[in-house]
């Protein structure tokens, strides 16, 4: 993919796949390193699954026999000199305390990094299409940190939902104003 936040679209996309009613979206970003790490409460996988994730010909899709997303998430990484990593717990041996959190570290001054481009959109995207989900988002950056988090916006706009254009223009102004503020 060109831009990470494309990574972190997909990745959230299988969170709303599998189920979740809320996923964590986490950047924690220093000069020389960005970790994008993505958490959820959905069903999780099984030990079997999880094995072969990060192999492009094991997906859950019934459309193709081809999935990317985690594969290319991982090539991206590791080009970087960085990792991934997946943990999860599947519902039927955790049914309190399951889910997958899937996370990625990049070192950004090597040549093969991938910007992250424009994660404000990706945010509005996956509100826009799954606006009953508790969608929690931080992005700790070297001088200062931005972040939404869904049920707090829900208390404050009672009955109007998170999907009317009029909150979602305004859900991508505010995060703007927090990256410009952060110096981002």
């Amino acid at each position: 993919m060109k831009e990470l936040s494309l990574n972190i679209l997909d990745i959230a996309e299988n969170s709303v796949k599998a189920g979740a009613s809320e996923v964590k979206i986490s950047l924690e970003e220093t000069d020389e390193t960005l970790k994008i790490t993505v958490s959820d409460n959905g069903c999780g996988m099984k030990e079997d699954f999880l094995k072969s994730v990060t192999d492009p010909f094991t997906t859950t899709r019934t459309t193709r026999k081809v999935g990317l997303g985690i594969p290319l998430f991982k090539m991206e990484a590791e080009q970087t000199g960085g990792s991934l990593s997946i943990e999860s717990r599947h519902v039927e041996l955790y049914p309190e305390n399951h889910g997958t959190t899937t996370s990625a570290l990049f070192y950004k001054n090597h040549i093969d990094f991938i910007p992250l481009g424009d994660v404000i959109s990706s945010l509005v995207v996956l509100i826009q299409g799954s606006p009953d989900i508790r969608w929690r988002y931080t992005h700790t950056l070297p001088h200062g940190e931005v972040s939404l988090d869904t049920d707090e916006l829900r208390e404050v706009l009672g009955d109007v939902p998170l999907s009317a254009p009029e909150v979602l223009s305004w859900i991508s102004e505010y995060l703007g104003e927090q990256y410009a503020e952060a110096g981002a």
